[in-house]
């Protein structure tokens, strides 16, 4: 029996990941730190834990591969899984990697994948699911009405996570049909936004006024510690949000649709799915 393991399989891409290949009835085996006990193909599977990992990859011939959240330098965890992946004969590894690397050493990881047969580095733009609580942006938005951002005007190409999912669906669902397609992919949403246009079309979709207010990097990588976010990590997301606003992210692509057949999914249309989420709480 083969099959895909995905990693990360209960975070946000991964849940949606899941869902979509086990509708096409692809095996799944869904990793994660803390296994579901009523999921069959549910398998304890811990980055800081590398006993955990051959038993995740045996007998499956596709990976996809999240890092470690809030890593620092993800190569030293991932390198050896990905060298042991490439012994048991997985076929396919696909990277969920970020159009903005986050971790110093992410290029390196990015290439270490490279080098395995039936590479795949997927590179998504800014999580739409960032702008509902729990992440820190979401929570502020619901708690103050109020967005913080040190990325000035400048625009990014915001994804819905489940057009990510889909992605990376179509390429871990038939393996021939793919076979020669080892290439980078930057996904993103069908256009760019700033954060003011952004809290204008939260606004106009739920009736709620959310206003922008700018911080510097430093404020920002407070706001980000205060939220519980590792010190250096807080750094590279405040650094993050400065290469935005030097507008080196502005950028759109096709590739969900090239890889899916179907648009991604526009901040609009994710906002009028989400608006309750946005209700301010109970006082």
């Amino acid at each position: 029996m083969t099959g895909v393991l995905v990693t990360g399989g209960t975070g946000k891409t991964g849940r949606e990941l899941v869902g979509l290949l086990r509708g096409r009835g692809v095996p799944v085996r869904v990793g994660s730190r803390n296994p579901a006990a009523d999921d069959p193909d549910a398998i304890r599977f811990d980055w800081d834990d590398p006993a955990t990992h051959p038993a995740a990859l045996d007998g499956q011939d596709r990976v996809f591969v999240v890092p470690p959240g809030q890593s620092l330098d993800p190569v030293p965890t991932v390198g050896p899984f990905l060298a042991e992946a490439q012994r048991l004969g997985v076929r396919r590894v696909v990277l969920l990697g970020s159009a903005i690397p986050l971790a110093p050493r992410a290029p390196e990881l990015a290439a270490q994948v490279r080098a395995q047969p039936g590479w795949v580095v997927l590179r998504p733009s800014g999580f739409m699911q960032n702008f509902l609580s729990p992440h820190p942006l979401g929570a502020r938005i619901r708690r103050d009405g109020e967005i913080r951002t040190a990325a000035g005007d400048g625009r990014l190409g915001w994804i819905d996570v489940r057009d990510i999912a889909a992605a990376a669906a179509a390429l871990l669902t038939d393996l021939d049909a793919v076979a020669g397609d080892q290439r980078d992919y930057l996904l993103t949403g069908p256009q760019a936004l700033n954060h003011w246009e952004a809290a204008a079309i939260i606004t106009a979709g739920t009736g709620r006024p959310v206003r922008v207010v700018h911080a510097s990097a430093d404020q920002q990588a407070a706001d980000r510690r205060a939220a519980g976010i590792p010190a250096g990590f807080a750094a590279i997301l405040a650094a993050a949000d400065a290469s935005v606003r030097a507008d080196r992210e502005d950028k759109v692509s096709t590739a969900v649709l090239d890889l899916t057949g179907r648009p991604p999914r526009t901040f609009t249309q994710f906002v009028q799915e989400h608006a309750a989420r946005w209700a301010a709480p109970a006082a």
